[in-house]
């Protein structure tokens, strides 16, 4: 029976709606982001996301449901982001979930913001086979695992203070660059020269599979305070950051895979649309004969698609149900999660 999945994304700015049918594939999706209402705060008010949310979820769902063909009686479960993100920027899409479900008497699946992110590349073609080594690099999260199915993860080293994204961002602050910090710095570095600049590449030779990249933060903001800022300066110091993150990223996922004597490395997340790591991975990896799987660069960021999707996976093992008292998780390890 080919089943179809609405799925509902609010964790953070960005609202997602999509329907995924099991056996076809997606069918639709939406996404209204927010950058441009935070962007004049220089970051994620938390507030205002939910704020906006509120009046976002509704019209992308029906806007979806035109898209798809379809109409609510056609759906046959809901899933939404249950966790980790903003509190109230998940009530959101927890509440609408929940109410539609009660209302159409379907089953209701709480997903996993993570876990959406990691199945994502399912959804690309070609798509990796379980198992496969997956470096999940969104937000504030940098992790590596290793994951044998849906719901069969294991954490293999994750970031013990600032993540990759969080790398990103703030050195894009202390150069000057505007909100979302992540793809300006690597627009800025597309002008800056190799070997202008040396900075760090904090726990590159550690041993294990973690992370850490406040010390590089804190690298680009003393070269900030010690040089001009003229614009070829702040190039060639983008691009010494970008090329110092990249550099640990790829280092620590060569090693993964050599670790777990698998070839394939998933890439998810919003970092992961990064063209540099991207050519770097793909680079290092296939010359050792492996594989490396990106999500489509629209499924990168936060996205409706992956949600559905997940919830389709989960909903194919008779994991939703109908019990519509819920909660959010605004912190939620993605290690507590099983098949």
């Amino acid at each position: 029976m080919s089943l179809i999945t609405l799925g509902i994304e609010s964790s953070c700015d960005e609202t997602g709606i999509a329907l995924y049918k099991m056996g076809t594939g997606l069918l639709a999706h939406a996404l209204h982001t927010q950058i441009a209402m935070h962007s004049e705060y220089g970051g994620v008010v938390p507030e205002l996301a939910s704020r906006d949310h509120v009046q976002r979820v509704i019209p992308l769902i029906r806007q979806v449901l035109v898209q798809g063909g379809v109409t609510l009686q056609d759906v046959d479960a809901i899933a939404y982001t249950q966790g980790p993100g903003l509190g109230g920027a998940l009530l959101v899409g927890a509440s609408v979930a929940n109410a539609l479900a009660f209302a159409l008497d379907l089953p209701k699946i709480g997903v996993h913001h993570l876990e959406g992110h990691l199945l994502s590349p399912l959804l690309s073609n070609p798509a990796p086979d379980f198992p496969f080594v997956a470096l999940l690099v969104s937000g504030g999260h940098t992790q590596l695992m290793r994951v044998d199915g849906v719901g069969e993860y294991q954490l293999l080293g994750e970031t013990l203070d600032d993540a990759a994204g969080e790398a990103f961002d703030k050195s894009a602050k202390l150069l000057g660059l505007g909100y979302p910090g992540g793809p300006a710095l690597a627009a800025l570095a597309t002008k800056g020269r190799s070997g202008m600049y040396k900075l760090p590449r904090p726990m590159l030779q550690s041993g294990d599979f973690d992370f850490s990249f406040s010390g590089l933060k804190t690298a680009v903001l003393t070269l900030v305070k010690q040089s001009s800022t003229d614009e070829q300066t702040r190039a060639d110091i983008a691009y010494a950051a970008q090329e110092a993150i990249v550099d640990v990223l790829a280092h620590k996922a060569r090693a993964a895979l050599a670790h777990t004597g698998l070839s394939q490395l998933v890439v998810a997340g919003g970092v992961g649309a990064n063209r540099l790591l991207r050519e770097r991975l793909t680079h290092d990896i296939e010359k050792r004969g492996g594989k490396v799987y990106y999500p489509d660069l629209e499924f990168c960021t936060d996205n409706g698609a992956m949600i559905a999707f997940a919830g389709a996976l989960r909903l194919a093992k008779q994991q939703g149900d109908k019990r519509y008292q819920f909660n959010v998780k605004a912190r939620w390890n993605l290690a507590e999660i099983t098949a």
